[in-house]
């Protein structure tokens, strides 16, 4: 095989690399795949808010450019070999230290977006062989007989990064969001009644904290706190509840919300239930309740904010049990922590005593 046979063979299996690595980044949808990279890859970096968007959408295009620029009849040995071997070897770095800092065996280090979810010891193998290919390629010397030119490299690596600025547009970061999917919207809209006891209920728990204490020892019970979930549902901090995030098309969280519903139906002291979607899918909304066989109060808010309120180091369905608004056991994901009914069931039943 000739070194110009086996030159492009390399250059098109490093095309499919890059592409597929920026392609998965926008999956299932643009915004949601990319504003859940900038919260659980770059928000942990120290990426602020305001930045992240930009790099986010800025470094993928730069991906893609390198996937395309491989593919066409130009020369790639100075410049864009070089620069795919660097940007390897930052990637590279980042996973050796997210590796040493949390354990490179669980969790998907974001390479490959959730569609392809991998490892970051999976990830650092993968860069590690393709780093290697590409110096292997660049000491073939095979003839380019192409000219580089720098306006088409600049416009192809421009017009990649506008691409993504285009299809994943940048929006506000806001909280709540008001969308009218159906009549059961009207379980979300907070009443005039509702802001006056959220109201009164922090005016108690600044003025009388230690008599709230007293009666909280002899019921055995919690003390009355503020779990930050208030700004949603009024009520949330009173009593046992249910505080759920769930996406609309989310299957795992349909199942969880059916079988929220079952043990509600057994359970008639059974905490009240409530839902913070994603703005992802809202439309799913009308179908998701029911799936799951009630309808239940619910705020929609933007997707970086869920996934802050959520946690960054957690996945949906996340299912948090509250009491007097303390977080008393929290459930995410689909793995280890995943929901499990009969386990959150004992919590309940248990007195605040025995948590201690």
């Amino acid at each position: 095989m000739t070194k110009n046979a086996i030159s492009w063979i390399i250059r098109i299996v490093i095309s499919a690399l890059f592409i597929v690595s920026a392609v998965a980044k926008l999956y299932p949808s643009p915004y949601f795949a990319i504003s859940t990279f900038e919260v659980k890859q770059l928000y942990p970096l120290g990426f602020s808010a305001n930045f992240a968007p930009y790099f986010s959408r800025f470094l993928i295009g730069i991906e893609l450019a390198l996937g395309i620029l491989f593919l066409l009849p130009v020369k790639v040995r100075k410049i864009i070999t070089p620069t795919s071997i660097l940007l390897l070897l930052i990637f590279t770095t980042h996973l050796m230290y997210e590796t040493l800092k949390n354990g490179g065996n669980s969790g998907n280090c974001g390479c490959f977006g959730s569609l392809l979810p991998m490892t970051p010891i999976e990830a650092i193998i993968k860069n590690i062989v393709a780093v290697v290919v590409l110096i292997w390629f660049y000491k073939l010397n095979s003839k380019e007989t192409n000219k580089n030119k720098a306006w088409f490299l600049s416009t192809v690596t421009l017009a990649a990064i506008l691409g993504l600025f285009m299809v994943a547009p940048i929006r506000p970061i806001e909280s709540t969001v008001e969308i009218n999917v159906s009549e059961i919207n009207k379980t979300s809209i907070p009443t005039e009644k509702d802001t006056i006891i959220k109201t009164i209920e922090s005016f108690i728990l600044k003025s009388n904290k230690e008599t709230i204490e007293k009666v909280n020892e002899t019921i055995d019970e919690p003390n009355l706190t503020q779990s930050g979930y208030s700004k949603y549902f009024s009520d949330i901090d009173r009593g046992k509840k249910i505080l759920c995030f769930f996406a609309p098309g989310c299957d795992h969280c349909q199942d969880s919300a059916k079988e929220l519903t079952a043990m509600k139906k057994i359970d008639k002291n059974f905490p009240d239930v409530n839902i913070i979607f994603m703005n992802e899918e809202v439309y799913k909304i009308p179908e998701f309740f029911k799936i799951a066989e009630a309808i239940y109060p619910y705020k929609v808010i933007e997707i970086i904010p869920f996934w802050n309120e959520l946690g960054n180091n957690r996945n949906t369905p996340g299912i948090f049990y509250l009491w007097n608004g303390n977080s008393v056991k929290v459930f995410d994901g689909i793995d280890a922590n995943k929901f499990d009914g009969k386990t959150l069931k004992k919590i309940i039943q248990k007195p605040y005593s025995k948590f201690k």
